[in-house]
């Protein structure tokens, strides 16, 4: 095992493919002064202790973006390492059930189709979610 694994933190993260009523994906700004800045993402956060990936979701988005959400189906999970984090991404896809997305922790929320993800710029680790949503 290689030191720059071990010494890299490692963050889990439950990620939300969110789709409305017309099939559309909502998607995330992230904020310019925090890391991977300004940013595209799928929304979601860290898994606290003691809670499973399905509970973090459903939290990080009633936090984030003011809306409830039905946690679905496992999608994918991906283990990602950049130069200063490594992530594994467990995403969900999920269905919005009431509220409208509000900007509370990020720069901006913007629903959009599947075929439009790729005219936005997404954190590295997010291309393959984008993949498996192009593929259908």
């Amino acid at each position: 095992m290689s030191e720059t694994k071990s010494s890299v933190p490692h963050k889990i993260i439950g990620v939300a493919i969110i789709k409305n009523d017309l099939g559309q994906i909502l998607i995330d700004r992230r904020r310019l002064e925090g890391a991977m800045g300004g940013l595209w993402e799928f929304p979601g956060g860290k898994v606290e202790p003691n809670e499973t990936v399905s509970e973090c979701i459903k939290r990080e988005i009633q936090e984030e973006l003011g809306i409830e959400i039905e946690v679905g189906k496992h999608l994918l999970t991906i283990d990602h390492t950049y130069t200063h984090i490594r992530v594994t991404l467990t995403v969900h896809e999920c269905r919005h059930l009431s509220g409208i997305p509000q900007p509370i922790e990020c720069d901006e929320v913007r629903w959009v189709n599947v075929g439009e993800l790729e005219t936005f710029t997404f954190p590295e680790a997010n291309l393959q979610i984008i993949e498996v949503l192009r593929k259908g």
